[in-house]
Formats: C-alpha cells, structure tokens, sequence
C-alpha cells in the first residue's frame, strides 16, 4: 500500500502540470487581459464588468496576453504601454512566463493579485472560513442524512415510507439550490414572513463582544439558511444512490446464505451488506466534498453575501486577475487529487480485501 501512495503522490506531479498547462494555454487566447483593462481605464472605460478597484501590482510573470497590439491602445505613449506590460509581466515571452510561474509555485509562491493589493495566499487564507464552514457541514449533514435515509428505503423498498420519502427527495432534486435558496430568504429572513435568521455574513458585526457559547450560537444561526440549501440540492443522488448500492447487495447470494444460517437481519445487513454497499459511496465523496467546498457554494455565497472562495475565483476570472485564477486553479487542483488519494486509501480501510497495488501490478 506504501509503494501504491508514493507512486500516486508521484503521479500528482504531472498531473498539476498539465492542467496548468492547458489553462495557460488557454488563457493566451483570452481577450480583455490586465494590460487592456488598464489601458481601457486611462482611456477612461472599465473593461472588467466587476469594477476592478485598488492599486495595482505586478505578479511577476503569472499573466499572459493575447498578442501586442492591444485594443484602444492608439494615441498611448508607447513607452507607458511598456510600462504597464512591464508591471503585470507581460515583457517576457510567454514560455518564460510560464516557467517563471511553475518556479515560483515549487516555493509555494502564488504572487500578488492584480487588483486586490495584497498576496494571493493572503486572500486565499481570508476566504477560507467561509469556504470551509460551507463545505465541511453542508458535507457532514448530507452524507449523516442520506446515508441512514437511502438504507431505510432500502430495507423498506415498496413500503409508503419509500413512496413518500422517493416523492420528497425528487421534489428537492428539482429545485436548483440557488431558488430553494431564495425561498429561505423569503420565509425566514425578513422577505415576507418571518425574520429568524441573519441575510449576510458568517457572523454578526459584534461577534468579538461575545462570550465563546454566543459565537458558536451566533456562528451556526448565519450558516443555517446557506448549509440547509446547500444539503437539500445535493442529499438526493447521494440518499438515491445508497439505497440502489443497498438493494444491490441485499439480494446477492451471499446475502441469502447468511440469512439461511440464522443471522438476525441487523448483523446481515451491517455486518455484510454495510461494507460491499458502502464501496461506491465512498468513491462519490471525493467530487461531494471539492464540488460543495469550492464551486458549489457559488450562488449560495452571492446570495447570502459570503465572500468565500467560491465568489474570489469567480471575480478573479471576470477581471483577469490570472495570479488569483492560476493560484486557486494549483491549490484546488492538488487538493482535490489528494482527497481522492484519501478516498482510496478509506476504500481499504472499509474493505481490507481491497488492494490497489496488486491491480497495479
């Protein structure tokens, strides 16, 4: 098992590679870079539908640029065009940029945003409580609510209680997470009806005079409404997905032996069924969390104004403000890859028979 996770740590290396590559590549096609949105302002027009605001900085090669002939650039001093490719790094040859950029990650250095004055690190570690509030409990009461709920319908395949339940989960699965969003704004939040929870933020404006029970309070009252419409958009393949994987198994042959040998049903179906069923269910959590963690949450930031990483990436994109977007594109990357590592490595711990290095070889 040592020698499969070193060769998979190994194999992570040109995986970051390559898609670091593409999206460079990629991105030299992109029009409206830095260059053309700071030439577009001292012309006196805002080429970023975001307002990027604030000093600007040089990020020291982690750019690219269509070509060097920029749009509303007749009539500049060529000399200040220089000077503003100079600053965002656009006077070196694009290969160089890119070498420069993967140097400069190996020190785990991500440069500065263009827009935000400040590291990108810096950003990063900002927007990550809301991040991962979102993601880790949105997660957490998903998979503690479909799991025991697709077992239940399991084991009651056919009853009114899979009817129902079936009828509850569809309609939920309808319902994008962003308008069941809106719905809670709506009848809790001070819409029309009520006004119970908190519209905006993760925490209150006096949550430093709290004593440590009113900031564990105050903090879980701001994430009720964005966690509950983040689980009830994504519960349903998951509930839906355990009871087929449970269905699946309960009628194999094993399953009936073990019935046919006295087994009570509790011991057949968790101390049999438990560890085949639970197999595809695991390799789902890998996508479950990063897709929740870092692009799910999305809306649901703009909606209840979190500004998590979700929103940064999506700004940073709309601006071109590539040092941001390359630095969350390395760190999302290699985070996923390595949950994914992690997943496998559960798949043996669940189910010890299980042994990638032997399929390897």
């Amino acid at each position: 098992m040592l020698a499969y996770i070193l060769r998979r740590l190994l194999l992570i290396i040109p995986t970051l590679f390559g898609i670091l590559l593409i999206n460079f590549i990629i991105v030299q096609a992109a029009p409206g870079g830095p260059v053309e949105q700071m030439i577009a302002k001292l012309e006196g027009f805002d080429a970023a539908s975001g307002g990027a605001t604030g000093r600007i900085s040089g990020g020291g090669g982690e750019v690219s640029v269509a070509g060097s002939n920029y749009r509303g650039a007749q009539g500049l001093d060529p000399e200040l065009i220089k000077e503003i490719e100079r600053m965002y790094g656009f006077d070196k040859p694009a290969h160089q940029r890119f070498w420069i950029m993967l140097n400069n990650y190996l020190h785990l250095d991500f440069g500065s945003s263009f827009f935000r004055d400040a590291k990108v690190t810096d950003l990063i570690l900002e927007k990550m409580p809301v991040s991962i509030s979102l993601g880790l409990w949105s997660t957490l009461i998903m998979y503690l609510v479909s799991i025991p709920l697709g077992i239940a319908k399991a084991t009651r395949h056919g009853s009114t209680f899979d009817l129902w339940t079936s009828t509850a989960i569809i309609i939920g699965y309808a319902i994008p997470a962003f308008l069941f969003a809106i719905l809670l704004i709506v009848l809790f939040a001070g819409g029309s009806y009520w006004d119970w929870f908190p519209l905006r933020g993760l925490t209150s404006s006096n949550f430093d005079e709290l004593s440590l029970g009113g900031k564990i309070l105050d903090y879980f009252w701001h994430l009720t409404l964005p966690v509950t419409a983040l689980v009830i958009g994504n519960f349903a393949t998951l509930t839906l997905l355990t009871k087929n994987s449970f269905l699946d198994e309960i009628n194999k042959q094993y399953v009936i032996t073990a019935r046919a040998k006295g087994l009570t049903e509790r011991r057949v179906l968790y101390g049999h069924v438990f560890r085949n069923a639970m197999l595809i269910i695991i390799a789902g959590f890998p996508a479950a969390f990063i897709g929740i963690f870092f692009t799910g949450s999305l809306l649901i930031e703009v909606i209840f104004s979190l500004d998590g990483l979700g929103l940064m990436s999506f700004e940073a994109a709309i601006n071109r403000d590539y040092p941001v977007v390359f630095g969350t594109l390395f760190i999302f990357t290699l985070v996923g890859l390595l949950v994914k590592l992690i997943g496998d490595i559960t798949y043996t711990l669940v189910d010890p028979r299980i042994d990638f290095e032997s399929r390897e070889g």
